[in-house]
């Protein structure tokens, strides 16, 4: 006769946690309804879960965060189950597991283990007045339970010492790219600033240089000049006639005006080829401006105008935002230029890529590619979700924006006193244009970039 009951391996299938692989210890159900031991599923989460969610390791069902409820009838069915796996495995006529020493009270042996004293008894303990409503297991039950406790607690530490290992090992080399890159760094710095200390020694030196030579052939006049004088008084002596000699003076230029000038500017200006990153000449594109912007000074100046222009509507062209692009296009190097923004109330400076969205709303988050600062009530950066308070105040004149395009950063400068304002490091995956906005509703004030030879 055939039965529907469920066989011992089915259920020992059941109860067992699909990632230790052993009967369940402290189960707790996940919403999907699998269930997993609780340290197993946390160890789980904790080397798996991202910020996108925590997933169960057998349906893959996403949660959001942390989610479980202990399950006690899984807990009890466990319980349950090792004991009938004691009874099956020890029957009734078997010789008892045996634990070394007997009751020294009662002489029987101790069969049994008190969970509240913490210590083995014998049977005629558990009926004593002093252990009848204590907690009490047979021993070898206690013993299981031990070695899985035990084991447990192995693979916490195990798991524990590997997230030591992990961290060690990251900072470890987080130390030596620190290292590293402090190195690179001073490296470039003695390189750099070498080059500049160079270059001004070696002008000094031939500053000195000609200085000497020129005060050397102004001495020689003087001495020729002091010769000729000579011999003439002697003459004039032999002659006694000194209004018939004519003395032909040679005017000797003892003002150097040769060196005059001002020094730092010309030093400055012949420096210039030593200067990796050269503040460059850049020009507007009118092809690119809205139609309210007026192009003027060489394609350096934009300001808002009065009349809106009749051009056509040109793929590159902004047709909303008041913005207008440069000529230049950057896809490699390190590049600076400045804007001149004395007196203007409102701008936008930054870099836009070449496929970027110029019709109709212009999103400036650096995901729709555009990287930018603006000044409006208060100096902000455009970021991924709105804007960046950047500064309160603002009163320079000038604006420095540095682009490394390899390294992925875009740097904003008060140009006056060089103090770095904002930094957007990024990733540029196609290239990229300088871009401008004078904004809107301020007529009359202008943005120019400012060129420097």
């Amino acid at each position: 006769m055939a039965t529907g009951g469920v066989s011992g391996d089915e259920l020992r299938k059941e109860l067992t946690c699909a990632i230790c692989l052993d009967f369940f210890k402290d189960p707790v159900i996940l919403k999907c309804g699998h269930n997993f031991c609780r340290f197993c599923i946390c160890m789980h989460w904790d080397e798996n879960g991202d910020d996108y969610g925590y997933q169960c390791p057998q349906c893959r069902t996403v949660f959001t965060k942390r989610s479980f409820t202990k399950n006690y009838l899984v807990q009890n069915l466990v319980a349950k189950l090792d004991d009938l796996e004691c009874l099956g495995s020890c029957p009734a006529q078997s010789t008892p597991v045996k634990v070394d020493g007997k009751c020294e009270q009662h002489g029987e042996e101790l069969k049994l283990y008190c969970q509240t004293d913490k210590r083995p008894i014998c049977v005629v303990c558990r009926e004593s007045r002093a252990h009848r409503h204590h907690e009490v297991a047979p021993v070898p039950e206690v013993v299981n339970d031990m070695k899985m406790e035990l084991k447990l607690r192995l693979m916490e530490l195990n798991w524990q010492k590997s997230q030591c290992v992990k961290v060690i090992t990251a900072d470890e080399r987080t130390r030596s790219e620190v290292r590293s890159k402090k190195q690179r760094l001073k490296e470039k710095i003695e390189e750099d600033v070498g080059a500049l200390v160079q270059f001004l020694l070696d002008e000094r030196d031939s500053l000195l240089e000609s200085l000497e030579a020129e005060e050397v052939a102004t001495m020689a006049v003087i001495d020729d000049n002091l010769k000729i004088v000579e011999r003439e008084a002697e003459a004039v002596e032999k002659a006694i006639q000194v209004s018939d000699n004519k003395r032909n003076l040679i005017n000797c230029q003892t003002e150097f005006t040769d060196f005059s000038g001002p020094f730092q500017l010309i030093m400055w200006k012949k420096m210039m080829h030593v200067l990796h990153t050269m503040p460059q000449n850049l020009t507007l594109d009118p092809d690119t401006a809205h139609p309210n912007l007026l192009i003027s000074d060489f394609d350096t100046k934009v300001e808002e105008g009065r009349i809106r222009s009749q051009e056509p509507d040109l793929p590159a062209r902004f047709t909303r935002f008041c913005g207008v692009l440069a000529t230049a296009q950057y896809s490699s190097g390190q590049h600076y230029w400045e804007v001149d923004v004395k007196d203007k109330g409102v701008w936008y400076l930054g870099v836009t890529t070449e496929g970027s969205n110029r019709k109709g709303f212009v999103s400036l988050a650096p995901s729709e590619g555009y990287w930018s600062i603006c000044l409006q009530d208060r100096l902000y950066a455009n970021g991924e979700h709105g804007r960046i308070p950047v500064a309160d105040y603002w009163n320079s004149p000038r604006v420095g924006v540095y682009l490394d395009y390899d390294n992925g950063r875009l740097s904003f400068y008060d140009a006056v006193t060089m103090k770095r304002l904002y930094l957007f490091d990024t990733c540029f995956d196609e290239p990229v244009y300088p871009f401008f906005s004078p904004g809107k509703n301020d007529p009359c004030s202008r943005l120019q970039i400012c060129h420097y030879y």
